[in-house]
């Protein structure tokens, strides 16, 4: 899709510029057009028909005084306060605009969207990074038309800057765009169509594509290894559960191993503690913590980082029947201690101890688990931040830069003795799952503690970031595919 040149070819259908609010006159690549143009683009510019606005599109017919038959102008602001996040937010409004009006290639001068805060390396990567996710389209299941689609297919990157570097960076930015759309279509899915069984066969796909080892394991595989949480799950359903496991080795020893642990819940009808009408809604996208994982992985197989990434991904659909699990009841969870059920729809807490539990047998000394998992985060944060908390202060801190590194924020709640007390306090078993409504998010992040135990950990709950009801310039309602460039980026990064 991406080609690099070093000089603008003006015989191009279309051209892009950036274009910075300034008082002097314009110099580089402007000054060549307003040349070109015969002074006319200092005109339209003084006189407010192009705009330098910050994400003002401003679009030119050039009526035959030059090769190239548009110019697009993306006004980018005051210089001074022009960033990466800006940059990207820049990007995201141009495109939308062009796929608006059908523009399948164009040139892009590079070199008019950097600045003392963004060199030309960042701002490849925002490009290739914005392009897919704000042209993404949902994959729905409606009759199509048979006009053919008209999608942008190629770029020609404009810049006197290392070809070589610009390469690189326009590889990572477009691997963590695409990993991200693969996490957001995932979540847009049926739960009727992805279940836990095709969860797993897109996992082995993943696996098989970038050469990772994986594992699946089936019920009965679980029953052996006594997996008691997550099969209490799933005993109300007629779809089989499954531990899906996928191995990246990226040094010569599998040391250091980074465990990524995905909630994979495909429906969640809450069980016997069933949700109500208006709750169930939606409840498709409870798999957001696996889609993160797997859109994580997926960048990871593309960039090949210097390091050991475990993948753990617990799935089944949390149904209602004569089998399926109740309040009151006690289960024996992989790690070999006791829950008392008091919430059927505080399942996915369930899930993550077994998935949690057996990233540990296979070897990862550092826990980050991303799930759908409370409301009360939704309460507490809203719906544009993602919860965390943790049991240790330096492996936070790396997954906190590489979230504000990616526009995906998080905010860090407590655990304190009170809180491990309460998911402690059952009459009837070592671990509760559920005490209370009183800062339930807390709660639940605590319990899943209970499994990390000693081991370095980042819980991360997604459930107001997972999916969002409107539009924005990075793309359309539903499933955002957030945390899989944060996950991949404290990957990427990540220092023992």
């Amino acid at each position: 899709m991406f080609h690099v040149q070093s000089s603008i070819k003006w015989n191009e259908e279309t051209i892009i510029f950036g274009l910075f609010q300034k008082t002097s006159s314009f110099d580089g690549p402007l000054a060549e057009l307003d040349q070109k143009l015969e002074g006319h683009f200092s005109v339209l510019v003084k006189e407010g028909d192009i705009s330098a606005n910050r994400k003002e599109i401003s679009k030119v017919h050039t009526l035959g005084k030059i090769s190239a038959k548009r110019i697009y102008f993306t006004g980018l602001g005051k210089e001074k306060e022009y960033d990466f996040d800006a940059a990207r937010e820049s990007f995201a409004k141009l495109f939308k605009s062009l796929q608006k009006d059908k523009i399948q290639s164009f040139s892009i001068v590079l070199d008019t969207f950097t600045s003392e805060h963004v060199q030309v390396n960042e701002a490849a990567h925002a490009l290739a990074e914005v392009l897919p996710l704000s042209t993404y389209k949902i994959q729905d299941y409606k009759q199509k038309s048979n006009e053919p689609e008209r999608n942008i297919n190629q770029v020609t990157i404009i810049s006197n800057e290392d070809d070589a570097e610009i390469r690189s960076s326009l590889a990572v930015g477009s691997a963590f765009g695409e990993g991200t759309n693969s996490a957001r279509t995932l979540v847009n899915m049926p739960g009727n169509i992805l279940t836990a069984t095709e969860l797993a066969k897109y996992s082995v796909d993943i696996a098989e594509k970038y050469g990772f080892e994986y594992e699946v394991l089936e019920k009965e595989d679980m029953e052996k290894l006594g997996m008691g949480a997550l099969l209490a799950v799933n005993k109300g359903s007629d779809e089989p559960p499954k531990m899906i496991v996928l191995k990246y080795q990226g040094k010569e020893e599998w040391t250091d191993v980074i465990g990524l642990v995905g909630k994979g819940i495909t429906f969640d009808t809450g069980g016997y503690s069933i949700k109500p009408k208006d709750g169930i809604v939606g409840m498709k996208s409870d798999m957001g913590g696996a889609a993160a994982v797997l859109g994580a992985m997926e960048i990871i197989g593309k960039l090949k980082p210097e390091q050991n990434v475990l993948a753990v991904i617990p799935s089944t659909d949390n149904m209602i029947s004569g089998n399926a699990f109740k309040p009151d009841d006690v289960i024996i969870s992989l790690s070999g201690k006791t829950i008392e059920v008091l919430n059927t729809d505080a399942e996915g807490r369930l899930v993550l101890a077994d998935g949690i539990t057996y990233a540990k047998h296979h070897g990862a000394n550092y826990l980050v688990d991303v799930a759908t998992l409370t409301g009360g985060v939704i309460i507490a944060l809203g719906t544009h931040t993602t919860g965390a908390m943790t049991n240790n202060e330096a492996l936070f801190e790396q997954v906190l830069e590489a979230s504000h590194e990616c526009g995906e924020p998080i905010w860090r709640l407590p655990i304190t003795k009170k809180d491990i007390d309460k998911v402690r306090s059952s009459k009837m078993a070592d671990l509760n799952n559920s005490p209370g409504r009183e800062g339930h998010a807390i709660m639940a992040g605590t319990f899943i503690g209970e499994f990390a135990e000693g081991t370095p950990w980042v819980h991360l709950d997604i459930a107001g970031t997972a999916t969002s009801s409107n539009a924005d310039d990075l793309g359309p309602s539903g499933g955002t595919g957030v945390m899989a460039r944060t996950l991949a980026a404290f990957v990427e990064r990540f220092e023992v």
